[in-house]
């Protein structure tokens, strides 16, 4: 029986082909089979012309790939290819379901490796000059979504801390504000809303959680919503 390949989950970061990390960008040079999202910009894929490529998106509101099917899609790519990119938006151990298809690799007898991107919010703070931490003002940060597996379907506490990150808070914008404010938040605390962190099409939008509970449209990419007092705009601050 042959010797399985090699599986890398690799972080391809909010976007940008440049954010990429090097490692990252080299071994998707290297790579003989490539699964990627959805949100995996075509610029990314670039970087990997060599390789049959195979999308496994999974966006929300939309028909997917499912999970199982993905982990298996990997384990069998593992067995025809050496070296095998698993490429995920932002960091695969920030919301990609590293967990999941790490077990089933590992069940499989699969060597895989990590390879960490820029996550989201990260990029988003950069993108918007506004540090998610702030002394005298915010000194801790919690990540959250309120997309949760079926069986956790009633799972929607927000955690306690000073700035919120929200993943994925487009469609739940109304229902986060509205549980935020339940929960003493003040009314004018500052929200940034940004879509498509680092791309082209980026936009950034200023408002405030009695704001947020209007809801944020329909969104044309992913939607990144951050919360505190960190988020109020420096006297002489331009985007």
């Amino acid at each position: 029986m042959a010797t399985p390949g090699k599986v890398y989950l690799i972080g391809a970061g909010p976007g940008a082909q440049d954010l990429i990390t090097l490692r990252g960008a080299r071994l998707l040079a290297q790579a003989d089979i490539v699964l990627h999202d959805a949100l995996v910009t075509p610029e990314m894929l670039e970087l990997c012309p060599q390789a049959e490529k195979i999308p496994v998106g999974k966006r929300s509101g939309q028909r997917s790939v499912a999970q199982q099917v993905i982990n298996q899609q990997l384990v069998d790519a593992a067995g025809r290819a050496r070296l095998v990119v698993r490429l995920k938006g932002g960091d695969p151990m920030m919301f990609g379901r590293a967990d999941e298809e790490l077990r089933a690799l590992e069940e499989a007898g699969i060597e895989a490796e990590i390879v960490p991107g820029i996550t989201t919010a990260l990029a988003a703070a950069a993108a918007t000059k506004q540090p998610l931490t702030k002394r005298g003002v915010a000194r801790s940060v919690a990540f959250f979504t309120s997309s949760t597996a079926p069986e956790h379907s009633d799972h929607d506490a927000i955690p306690e801390t000073d700035t919120l990150i929200q993943y994925m808070g487009g469609r739940e914008a109304i229902a986060t504000a509205e549980r935020l404010l339940a929960h003493g938040h003040a009314a004018d605390t500052p929200v940034v809303v940004i879509e498509n962190v680092s791309r082209a099409d980026q936009q950034i939008q200023r408002i405030t959680i009695a704001q947020l509970t209007q809801g944020l449209g329909t969104p044309h990419g992913p939607v990144l919503v951050m919360i505190g007092e960190a988020m109020r705009p420096r006297e002489h601050q331009r985007d």
